[in-house]
């Protein structure tokens, strides 16, 4: 089973990636976390990416949920391939060849949970602060969403405290997971 918390950066996707994966390790659920790569990226990201950097980021997504999957019952990624290809339409427009590939591998994830924004970005070093480019990025992230008509869960805006519980709910729901338990 992999599940991806998807929308654009620092917006707390990599804390729920982390209280998801001890929910089930807590049931015994033999789980990895798939990290975010656009951070090991050899060539620039954010606003100064290129598609040749986003390229590099979007294969070694694939790469490593491919790896994490062969080894572990449960995937929780920190991103999806929307997201990564979300960043790579904004500064490169379109590619078509790479919107089939993702429409097509979105397929393989069984849970997604967008995360919105709820507040202005903080400064880790590494990811973008200005606000218009991250909410540029979410509103394309949303935009894919619907064009590709892509089911997933919308956590609430104003409930961020609560994310984890429903979070929660919604992945011990599902069938993939009850013979884990």
């Amino acid at each position: 089973m992999k599940i991806a918390f998807i929308g654009t950066h620092g917006v707390g996707k990599t804390t729920l990636c982390y209280d998801l994966a001890a929910v089930l390790k807590r049931h015994g659920v033999h789980v990895d976390v798939v990290k975010e790569v656009a951070r090991l990226s050899p060539l620039p990201i954010n606003r100064q990416t290129s598609i040749e950097a986003q390229t590099w980021i979007l294969m070694t997504q694939v790469a490593e949920e491919i790896r994490s999957g062969a080894y572990h019952e449960v995937v929780v990624c920190d991103r999806s391939v929307l997201d990564n290809y979300a960043y790579m339409m904004l500064a490169c427009g379109r590619q078509a060849a790479y919107e089939r590939f993702v429409g097509h591998w979105m397929k393989s994830y069984q849970l997604l949970f967008k995360v919105p924004i709820i507040g202005a970005p903080s400064a880790d070093g590494v990811r973008d602060t200005d606000e218009f480019f991250m909410r540029s990025i979410d509103q394309l992230v949303d935009r894919l969403l619907a064009e590709m008509k892509i089911p997933h869960e919308v956590l609430p805006a104003d409930g961020r405290a609560g994310w984890i519980d429903r979070v929660r709910e919604v992945v011990l729901k599902r069938p993939e997971l009850a013979r884990l338990f």
